[in-house]
């Protein structure tokens, strides 16, 4: 595709010129003037303010002694008064003019040492910017240069490939995967590739969700436009995004009255609208409950997970449990299958998440932007090689018990079917078997339990 390290490559030659700047940069903000400007600036606006002080406490007390002083020539006889008033008045007004002179001074001291400094700030701000001028045409000049073709010849760079994406700039890194370089030295060398697959090697990362020898898919930031447009003209497997894996199931209604309805929502089943695919347990609700005031989703569960959603009916039961869900008074018990075996019987796991921007839909650990995400578990039984566990969700964040039972830090042990953080199987084996809340209307509590089919 791009050789960047060639010795006649433009990226080596442009990128030495920028490493020239990195220098001048770190040379200028190293400059021992500058920080003795910076120290001397700091210094002065002290001093200044500490001067200035005095001056204006000893006025103060000046001030002071010249009202006694006035009252006092009350008693003194008119001439004499008459020269005392006038003595004091001078000395009134010599003492502003000092403190306006003192104040003139420190400033005008002040105002050289900010002059000299931001000269050198200004010089060091013009060779950032002069670096980031230079770093972003480079950039775009690589991302010209990078160019993938295609079995049937055509050649695109990233610029054209991501052009036509919700950002149009190309992240950080891109074509530098393995399965583009991959694809391209098997087009250019007229091969027919068959089957790929990337694994990760090593020690997981500290965010996202990565396993010494495990299998995982292509990210869908870096990867997703480039690879679109190298596998056309390829017999390819349908795109499961693309397909409606609920098709033919039915959902179970598990409770229902004038306010709410309960459903145990099959695996692999959407719990409202998605991008490409509308069908869900909503949409079915709403095609159902045509006479009711509506029907409100109050939280969902992943598609890949089954168990136990609750809907409302009317705007007075969606305003009640909403309250309840943002004070967490609904209580959820889900049950899962996880790999492997755990040394201990319960515990509970807080781990911080967000999306990973750069690989949608996955969520990874971040103790910068994540959000609090907390979860209780408990060991059911041993399974062969693989833990029964109960997960109790304080918070409901998404993925989270799929994160934290797969994440190095949590249990380290990936949910049973977890295409997203583990292997895939059969289907996903994390089912709410458990649902407990208030009826909107009575008050009275409610729980709810259908038993996982695993």
């Amino acid at each position: 595709m791009f050789d960047r390290f060639a010795d006649a490559s433009f990226f080596r030659v442009d990128g030495d010129q920028i490493a020239v700047i990195n220098q001048q940069v770190r040379e200028q903000e190293t400059d021992p003037e500058l920080a003795e400007l910076a120290s001397a600036l700091k210094q002065s606006q002290l001093q200044a303010e500490h001067e200035l002080s005095q001056r204006r406490t000893l006025h103060s007390k000046q001030r002071h002694l010249r009202k006694q002083q006035r009252l006092q020539a009350e008693e003194l006889p008119e001439k004499e008064k008459h020269t005392l008033l006038a003595r004091l008045a001078e000395e009134s007004v010599q003492q502003k003019r000092q403190l306006q002179c003192l104040k003139q001074e420190w400033e005008q001291r002040i105002a050289a040492l900010q002059h000299r400094l931001d000269h050198k700030l200004m010089r060091i701000e013009q060779l950032k910017q002069q670096r980031k001028q230079r770093s972003a045409a480079l950039q775009k000049k690589l991302f010209s240069a990078y160019r993938f073709a295609n079995i049937r010849g055509v050649e695109k760079d990233l610029v054209e490939l991501f052009s036509v994406t919700k950002n149009p700039l190309p992240p950080a890194g891109s074509g530098e995967c393995a399965a583009p370089k991959l694809l391209h030295y098997a087009f250019q060398h007229q091969l027919r590739p068959i089957a790929l697959a990337e694994f990760w090697w090593g020690r997981s990362p500290k965010s996202e969700i990565r396993q010494h020898k495990k299998f995982y898919p292509a990210c869908q930031s870096k990867c997703q436009p480039i690879l679109a447009h190298m596998l056309e003209g390829m017999p390819l497997e349908d795109n499961p995004l693309l397909s409606n894996p609920a098709q033919g199931q039915d959902i179970t209604i598990v409770y229902q009255d004038d306010a709410i309805v309960v459903v145990n929502k099959p695996a692999e089943f959407l719990s409202v609208p998605g991008v490409h695919v509308h069908d869900s347990v909503l949409t079915r609700l709403k095609a159902q409950f045509t006479q009711a005031e509506g029907v409100f989703a109050l939280h969902r569960l992943d598609m890949s997970t089954s168990g136990l959603l609750v809907f409302a009916l009317t705007r007075r039961a969606n305003k009640q449990l909403q309250k309840q869900f943002i004070s967490r008074a609904v209580q959820k018990r889900y049950v899962a299958l996880i790999e492997g075996k755990l040394s201990e019987t319960q515990g509970e796991i807080q781990l911080p998440l967000c999306g990973d921007l750069d690989d949608r839909p996955r969520q990874k650990v971040c103790w910068q932007q994540g959000k609090p995400a907390l979860t209780h578990w408990e060991t059911v039984q041993v399974e062969q090689n693989r833990t029964r566990v109960y997960l109790y969700p304080y918070t409901g964040r998404t993925h989270q018990l799929r994160v934290h039972c797969a994440h190095h830090l949590g249990l380290n042990a990936p949910i049973v079917g977890d295409d997203l953080y583990g292997l895939q199987d059969k289907r996903l084996f994390l089912h709410a078997e458990q649902l407990s809340f208030a009826h909107p209307y009575t008050k009275q509590p409610m729980t709810f339990q259908v038993d996982a089919d695993f």
